[in-house]
C-alpha cells in the first residue's frame, strides 16, 4: 500500500514538472509577470480615468499603449516629435473609445531639447491637473558595428534614450513626490540586460537606464506609493529597425524581417499588467528570448557560450548584407 502511494504521489510530481515545463516553453513573460496577469489587479481596474503620458506615442510600441489606454477609459497626454502623426492615433483613441477630444492632449516633445520638459510638464498639469503614470517609451535603437560607427551615434544615443528619459522624469517626479503617489514605467529592453552586437551603443543606453532607475527606486524610500516599473521586452513588431541609427546619425539601416518578433499588441498588454500591478521590473518576450533572459540570471557562464555562437552569426550576416537574424528565426510571418 505505501508502495503505491509512494507511485502516485511520484506521478503527480512528475505530471507537475512536465507541465510547467510546458507552461514555461510557452511562457511569453516572466513568472512573476504572468501570476499577475491571472491572479493580479486588472489594468482596466487601475489605469481606468487616470492621466497616462505616454513618450514616443506616435508609432510602434508607444501608438499601441495609447489605443490600449484609451479603451480602458484613460486620460492621455500623446508625446512624440511629429505632431501630425500624434494627431492621427490621438483620432484613432477617440473612434476606439468614449473619450472626448480634450480628454486626450497631444503634446509634441523632443527628448534632445531638455529645456523644453519643465514647461510641457506645466501643459499637462494645467490640462489634466496632474499625471498619474508617466510611460517613458521614446528612444532610438542602432544597427551598426562600434569599429564603423561614428562617435555622435553613441552621443545621440545617450542623448536620446537616457539623458532626455532622466531629464523628462525629473520634471514629473516632482509633481509625483508633491501628491506622494505616482508611477514611473520606462521601456528597457533585453538589451538592458544582456550585449547585443551591432547595438552597442543602444545596449549601453539600456543598461545606463536600468542601472539609474533601480537607484531611483531606492532613493523614493519615504514615498511608497511612487511606484518605478522597468519594461524589459525583447524583439517586438515595430518600426524601431528602420528608424534606428546606422554608421553615421544621418544614415538609417536597411528593413530587416519583423515576422519572428512578438505581436506588439500582446506586448503592451503585458506591460500594462506590469504597471497595474506595481511590478518592479517585467521580462517580456516570446520563446527563445525569454529562456535567454532565465540563463543569463542563472548561468551566466553557459549563456555567454549561447551568445557568443549567435553573436558571431549575426555579424557575418550583418557584414554580408542579410538580415542578422535570418540564420535563427523563422521568417514566417505571424498573424494578428
Amino acid at each position: 500500500m505505501e508502495l503505491c502511494l509512494c507511485t502516485v504521489l511520484w506521478c503527480c510530481a512528475l505530471l507537475y514538472l512536465v507541465l510547467q515545463l510546458i507552461r514555461f516553453l510557452r511562457a511569453d513573460g516572466d513568472l512573476s509577470l504572468l501570476w499577475a496577469e491571472l491572479f493580479g489587479s486588472s489594468p482596466e481596474k487601475d489605469l481606468s480615468g487616470k492621466v497616462v503620458w505616454v513618450t514616443g506615442a506616435s508609432s510602434g510600441i508607444g501608438e499601441e499603449l495609447s489605443y490600449q489606454l484609451a479603451k480602458l477609459g484613460a486620460l492621455l497626454v500623446l508625446s512624440a516629435r511629429r505632431e501630425d502623426e500624434l494627431q492621427r492615433v490621438k483620432q484613432k483613441c477617440l473612434e476606439l473609445s468614449g473619450l472626448k477630444t480634450e480628454e486626450i492632449l497631444v503634446l509634441p516633445l523632443d527628448l534632445v531639447k531638455r529645456d523644453s520638459h519643465e514647461s510641457a510638464a506645466t501643459t499637462v498639469l494645467h490640462h489634466f491637473g496632474r499625471i498619474d503614470v508617466l510611460i517613458n517609451n521614446s528612444g532610438r535603437s542602432q544597427r551598426s558595428l562600434f569599429v564603423d560607427s561614428s562617435l555622435d551615434v553613441y552621443d545621440s544615443l545617450i542623448q536620446i534614450n537616457y539623458l532626455g528619459t532622466i531629464s523628462l522624469t525629473k520634471c514629473v517626479l516632482k509633481h509625483m513626490i508633491e501628491r506622494k503617489k505616482g508611477k514611473i514605467a520606462t521601456v528597457s529592453s533585453i538589451t538592458g540586460l544582456i550585449g547585443v552586437p551591432l547595438s552597442s551603443g543602444y545596449a549601453a543606453s539600456k543598461h545606463a537606464l536600468q542601472g539609474f532607475f533601480n537607484s531611483l527606486r531606492l532613493e523614493l524610500y519615504d514615498y511608497p506609493d511612487i511606484m518605478i516599473t522597468n519594461l524589459c521586452p525583447g524583439p517586438v513588431m515595430s518600426n524601431i529597425v528602420e528608424n534606428s541609427f546606422a554608421e553615421e546619425v544621418t544614415k538609417t539601416p536597411k528593413i530587416t524581417d519583423q515576422s519572428y518578433k512578438m505581436l506588439t499588441a500582446r506586448c503592451v498588454q503585458l506591460m500594462l499588467v506590469s504597471i497595474a500591478n506595481n511590478l518592479k521590473e517585467t521580462w517580456i518576450a516570446d520563446q527563445p528570448f525569454l529562456f535567454v533572459y532565465y540563463l543569463w540570471q542563472y548561468a551566466p557562464t553557459w549563456a555567454w557560450w549561447i551568445t557568443e555562437k549567435i553573436a558571431k552569426k549575426r555579424v557575418q550576416n550583418f557584414k554580408a548584407g542579410l538580415d542578422a537574424d535570418s540564420a535563427y528565426f523563422s521568417t514566417k510571418a505571424k498573424s494578428s
